[in-house]
């Protein structure tokens, strides 16, 4: 009598791992985990509003030139330093002013020769 119940039973094992899927596989369609999902999202980006900058701007001391890139406080304004100095290059134009350039390419001084061809118009 047993061996006759054993394929049935295995029968509804099977069906009802299938039917588990299949509602599984409906929640996620239809956003049934959206609650499970936002408490596995890691931080959300910051704001795109500027009333953070606003306020670091408005309590930053300077009596000479405040940078607006970096709140540094200096005496002229291209002696600002750059936000990324692990990536970026300061270069001081001759008009009194710097730009700040990604530092290039796989050869020392390369970012500079690039200026240097801009300046010229050659690039």
């Amino acid at each position: 009598m047993l061996r006759n119940l054993l394929p049935a039973i295995w029968a509804f094992f099977l069906l009802a791992s299938v039917a588990q899927a299949q509602f599984n596989f409906f929640d996620h369609m239809f956003g049934g985990n959206q609650q499970q999902a936002q408490q596995n999202q890691g931080p959300q980006n910051a704001p795109s509003d500027s009333v953070r900058y606003q306020k670091m701007w408005q309590q930053s001391q300077c009596s000479n030139y405040l940078c607006p890139g970096t709140l540094a406080c200096v005496h002229f304004p291209h002696h600002c330093p750059c936000p990324h100095p692990d990536v970026e290059e300061k270069f001081e134009l001759a008009e009194g002013s710097a730009i700040c350039v990604s530092k290039g390419g796989y050869k020392a001084g390369e970012a500079a020769r690039k200026i240097e061809l801009a300046r010229k118009g050659l690039l």
